[in-house]
Formats: C-alpha cells, structure tokens, sequence
C-alpha cells in the first residue's frame, strides 16, 4: 500500500493519506496535486478536519556506495529510499590540485603562492562533508513531504587502539570524522537515536529478516532492510514489512565552470568547459520537450540543449531547440523506480529459500 503526502494550506506537513481519497479530494477540488522530486502529493484548498499526528521515523542506513532510508509511522511503512553516495568529490579534488600545480610550474607570470590557510584548524575533508551533507539534503527533503518526529542511524564504528588516540582513534575513518558533525545537525532539528551494526542484526533476526549480499542490488533486502530495522526501534508498531517498494535516487554530478578544458583541441585551445547556465536555464532542469516528453537538461552545443532521461544514462538528442522546451522546475537529484522484475524476482528467491518470508511480501 502506497500513501501520498499532504500538506496544507500553510504549508504544514500533514498525515499521509491513500491513494483513493487523495483522489477523491482531487475530484472534489478539495486539494491540488503536485510532485516534488518524483513523489506525487497533493496540497489541500481547504482546513483540514484534524491537525493530529502520529511519531514518524526515517531510518538511515549509511553505506559506501547505497544508503536506505525508511519513512515509518507505528502503523504503516510510508517510503523505503535507497540513495547513492557522494563517490566522486575526492576525484575531483584531486584533479583540481593537479591542475594547479601544473599552472604554475609553467614558464608564464602567476601570482604568489599563497600560505596553507587551513594549517591548525579543525575541518572536515571535503569528500568527507560531501556524504554526510548529502544524507542532511535528504532528510531536509523527506521532512518537506512527512512530519519527520524521529531519525534512526546506524552508527558506523571501528576498532579502536590503546594508547593512541589522536592519530587512530580519532581520525581513522573519514565517516567517523564527519559522523559527529552530523549527529550534531539532525539532534538540533529531530529526536535522534543511534544503534550499532550488531544491534541493527538483532533486530533484523528478531523479526526473521535477511539482508543480501548484493550491497549495490535495487532491492528492498540490500539496504532497506536495515532501516526498516532502525525506524521500527524508533517508532515501533507491527513486526510485519507492509511495503517493500523502492524510490532510487542519486546526486547530480555538477560540473562547475572552470578555466578552461583539461587537454588542448584542436589548433592547441583550450576552449571553456563546465557552468550551471545552458541558454537562460539552470542545469539539472526538468524540461517537457514536445518529442522527447519529459527530461533533464545537461548541457548545450552550437545553440542547442543537450537532453537526458531522468533517470540519467544516454543523452536523448543534443540540439534541441529553446522554443521546444517546456521549464517546469529544478530537480534536485536524479530518481527512478527499479524495474518490477526485480522486486517479483528476489520475491520469489525468498519464498523459495525461506518459507518465514512469506508474510512479508
């Protein structure tokens, strides 16, 4: 069973409601219906008969490569995410300090170096701020769709050592550098819990759960499970999985203007490269072409916009005309369900391994 998120006439997040009264209220002209990011929600036209609501609970499930995050009340299972992680920052800053450096071993004038202005201080890598601020990016956009009460992480530890606790204990790992930083942000905002890896485990085996292998499956067992765990220990409620649907969703990969193209071109020039404006229009925005239907603008070449399906992959054509396009907003990450097949596969991997699982699916 799927919800839709409601909110009202001020803006206030609301209790989810299902699919056939949403719309009923749509009919009636009682509510609008939106999307925001690939979630259809609806936006009341009048007061609402009651402003009551339950403790709602996102799970998060950190991860290397894919993170889940759960949306759970203590009666329904609302949204099960699973989000790539921010992968490529420490490439790119690597290549930025080469390109520098090579600037400036060149035979041409260029201004002085300037002092490690970051020498003493306490920061956080930016690879580092980058994974944990995105995981801040996503709850900030769950709890615009749900009244978010509690958030449930796992808390990422590692083996410490004695007698060294600045250079080991401290710094080993860059997700325990940024994690406290992050327990900062959500404890000022959200009631939060923290639960260990051997913790989340009892739970998942109390309620006769498994988690597969595949650590980069789309499917509901790979990291899902795991936060369903966390927001059941947060929220409680039935010890029985009623939705075990995915929304994917993945950061856009901004390329910022920069000086100019890493390898020279033709007649040995280094022609611009990179920029968030394509004609007038933000990069990353959601376009309806009358051809291509709906995409997401990724670039211009000669005149013409450079078109790619939502979900990423293969550009759709790279000359489309400005006066063919359609603006309707910025997308702030790519989404995409994983095909049915999938889901109706692993279910059947389940009933075939484990006749407990039945209940759940």
């Amino acid at each position: 069973m799927n919800f839709v998120p409601v909110k009202s006439r001020d803006g206030q997040q609301l209790m989810p409601t299902t699919p056939t009264r949403a719309g009923m209220m749509i009919k009636a002209g009682d509510a609008a219906p939106y999307w925001d990011n690939g979630i259809f929600c609806i936006r009341l036209n009048r007061e609402p008969s009651a402003r009551y609501k339950q403790d709602i609970a996102v799970g998060v499930d950190p991860g290397s490569k894919k993170e889940g995050y759960t949306i759970k009340s203590e009666a329904h299972t609302y949204l099960n995410v699973q989000a790539d992680a921010h992968t490529h920052t420490k490439k790119k800053i690597e290549t930025r300090r080469n390109l520098r450096r090579g600037r400036r071993s060149r035979k041409k004038p260029n201004r002085k170096n300037r002092t490690n202005r970051l020498a003493n201080k306490t920061r956080i890598p930016p690879s580092t701020r980058a994974r944990w601020h995105w995981k801040i990016r996503v709850l900030d956009w769950l709890s615009k769709l749900y009244p978010v009460t509690h958030v449930c992480v796992e808390d990422i530890a590692a083996r410490t050592r004695k007698g060294n606790q600045r250079m080991w204990n401290v710094s080993f790992s860059p997700l325990e550098v940024g994690k406290q930083w992050f327990y900062q942000q959500v404890s000022s905002r959200w009631q939060l819990f923290t639960l260990r890896g051997y913790e989340t485990k009892e739970i998942r085996d109390r309620l006769g759960l498994r988690k597969s292998r595949r650590k980069t499956a789309e499917a509901f067992d790979a990291h899902c499970v795991d936060s369903w765990c966390l927001a059941y220990h947060a929220v409680g409620g039935e010890a029985v999985v009623d939705n075990t649907s995915l929304f994917c969703i993945a950061p856009f990969q901004v390329k910022r203007r920069t000086l100019h193209r890493q390898n020279p071109q033709k007649g040995g020039k280094r022609p611009r490269f990179g920029g968030t404006m394509h004609l007038g229009l933000v990069k990353n925005t959601l376009v309806k072409h009358v051809k291509h239907g709906l995409a997401v603008i990724c670039g211009h070449q000669k005149g013409g916009l450079s078109l790619q399906p939502i979900a990423g992959g293969k550009r759709l054509t790279t000359q489309a005309k400005l006066s063919n396009c359609k603006s309707l907003t910025r997308l702030n990450f790519r989404h995409w369900k994983p095909p049915r097949r999938t889901a109706e596969k692993t279910m059947e991997v389940k009933q075939e391994t484990d006749p407990v699982q039945l209940t759940l699916w």
